[in-house]
């Protein structure tokens, strides 16, 4: 057959296959069923609740498991109440991990503030929260999402207006957190969201970035200012309590020193009384032995002693045992002619 009679063949002498109606009537009752079947049973994951709507109203909520509605009529929304949810301000995260990566992108209209005194920080922040009451969130709130985000800054930009710059930069900032905390679950407690906040994070806190290497110089010199006075602090704890500890040490030898003295006064005192009433009742025994504890406490203090009798007529020279000793030393060694 040529290529001109190939488009010549007249089609009428095709038939298609006549299917039976009882076969498309069972097809078709066979995916409705399907259907059905499919339409009826839900999955409900462990960290979510389901929420059932028949025709757009709330009926019920199941739990986590396997469960049955009525198909075409009610709807299911599940909603994670056991999953910690989270919500960024200021920045996004691009990619978590052990490395997390940002988005590039400046979010600068959500973290520029303005403080109490005044100035202009960029704030960013972490809100991490969890849904307690799945009917309030899905149904209480419009678009619940946006209205949450607008609350958070909201809060944020109220407490950030009540503090000076650098509490907001430096020492402010956990009380910071418990504050946004605190205002913001109970404006979702007004507001009936069903939501718990679980904890306000500051990413990052600092001034704008054309104001930036001017607030790094004053910290730094601030720094400097309180490396100093801590230094000093240090040194006069050191240097003025020794000083006190010497200045009573002193005061207590002195006060020693007068007792003593005193006591040693008053025992003369009291010695030369009972001498004296001794020497009124014996004064030539008395005055004798005055004499010989006088002469006992003298005598060892002389170096070189001569005794004579009242009747000796002349003086022998006396030689000390030393120079005698060193003499006849000299004389054995041939010293001395």
């Amino acid at each position: 057959m040529d290529e001109k009679n190939i488009f010549n063949i007249d089609m009428g002498e095709f038939q298609p296959p006549k299917i039976p109606a009882r076969t498309i009537v069972t097809a078709v009752a066979a995916l409705f069923v399907v259907i059905l079947l499919f339409s009826s049973f839900y999955q409900v994951e462990l960290e979510q609740v389901g929420v059932v709507l028949r025709f757009g109203k709330y009926v019920r909520q199941t739990e986590p498991g396997l469960h049955l509605k009525l198909p075409f009529i009610e709807e299911v929304l599940k909603v994670p109440v056991q999953r910690q949810l989270k919500q960024e301000f200021g920045f996004r995260t691009a990619e978590a991990g052990i490395r997390t990566r940002y988005a590039e992108s400046r979010f600068i209209e959500e973290s520029l503030m303005l403080t109490g005194d005044l100035n202009v920080a960029v704030v960013e922040w972490i809100v991490q929260y969890r849904v307690t009451d799945p009917e309030k969130y899905l149904f209480k709130v419009r678009n619940v999402t946006e209205t949450f985000r607008n609350m958070n800054e909201a809060i944020m930009r109220q407490v950030i207006g009540d503090r000076t710059v650098t509490e907001v930069l430096t020492v402010g900032r956990q009380e910071i957190e418990s504050d946004v905390q605190v205002s913001l679950q109970e404006l979702c407690d007004q507001y009936e969201t069903g939501i718990k906040i679980d904890q306000v994070v500051l990413q990052d806190v600092n001034p704008p970035d054309p104001v930036k290497p001017s607030w790094d110089e004053v910290n730094q010199a601030q720094q400097q200012r309180d490396r100093l006075i801590n230094e000093a602090r240090a040194e006069y704890n050191e240097v003025i309590p020794r000083a006190r500890g010497e200045a009573e040490q002193a005061v207590l030898q002195a006060e020693g020193y007068a007792v003593d003295r005193t006591n040693r006064a008053e025992g003369e005192a009291s010695r030369f009384k009972a001498l004296y009433a001794e020497y009124r009742r014996a004064p030539e025994v008395t005055r004798k032995r005055l004499y010989l504890e006088t002469m006992q406490r003298v005598l060892p203090r002389v170096g070189g002693k001569l005794f004579l009798d009242d009747s000796a007529d002349g003086v022998v020279p006396i030689v000390p045992v030393e120079t005698l000793k060193k003499l006849l030393d000299s004389t054995a060694r041939g010293e001395v002619n």
